[in-house]
């Protein structure tokens, strides 16, 4: 079956999405670089190479974002990002890719980076600087309990699912979340760098 990419997003609506970055820059400036920065990264990542899959945060979204209507869109389950993880990584098997839209620097040259990464290892990710990752990838059907007792949102986010993965995994370049201030000027700054495919 062809490889899907699912793209996390929130409606981007005043103080709906980028909170953190909200505080140090302001709620309008926020607003405005979040619907930039996910337009960018439509853009730069739709490619008929794979099917693009806009991952909505709530079903009241679903259909009422202009800037997605060329985009199939599907609502995300309820609870923690665990779940909603899992629930990308079910069905049929085939070469599933997430991401989010913190990251404006992704291109179609990622997302065709970690599938052919996929060939090789069961798992790729690109991580970020924070600790987390900007990408994950695998073939489903995936177990659902990979992405249990997952320290999300820390340092160790990336080292907890290599080890529920057995290490195994590819990994892309490192990039910065433009999650506050202090992402944004790293971003602006081009800040970024290569990280070698680990067996």
């Amino acid at each position: 079956m062809r490889p899907e990419l699912y793209i996390f997003a929130k409606r981007p609506a005043m103080g709906a999405a980028k909170t953190r970055l909200a505080r140090d820059i302001g709620p309008t400036h926020a607003q405005r670089l979040y619907r930039a920065m996910t337009a960018k990264i439509l853009r730069n990542v739709t490619d008929p190479r794979w099917d693009t899959i806009l991952y909505a945060a709530s079903s009241k979204s679903i259909g009422c974002v202009p800037a997605w209507d060329r985009l199939p869109q599907m609502a995300q389950p309820s609870g923690s990002l665990s779940p909603r993880l899992a629930h990308a990584f079910t069905g049929p098997r085939r070469p599933v890719l997430v991401i989010g839209t913190d990251c404006p620097q992704v291109t179609a040259r990622d997302i065709a980076d970690a599938l052919s990464a996929l060939r090789s290892h069961p798992a790729v990710f690109g991580p970020a600087s924070d600790g987390g990752f900007w990408l994950m990838g695998a073939w489903a059907p995936l177990r659902s309990d990979v992405f249990d007792t997952v320290r999300w949102s820390s340092e160790q986010t990336l080292s907890d699912l290599e080890t529920r993965l057995n290490g195994r995994v590819a990994k892309l370049r490192m990039l910065t979340d433009v999650d506050d201030g202090e992402g944004l000027r790293a971003w602006r700054q081009g800040v970024s760098r290569r990280y070698s495919v680990k067996a």
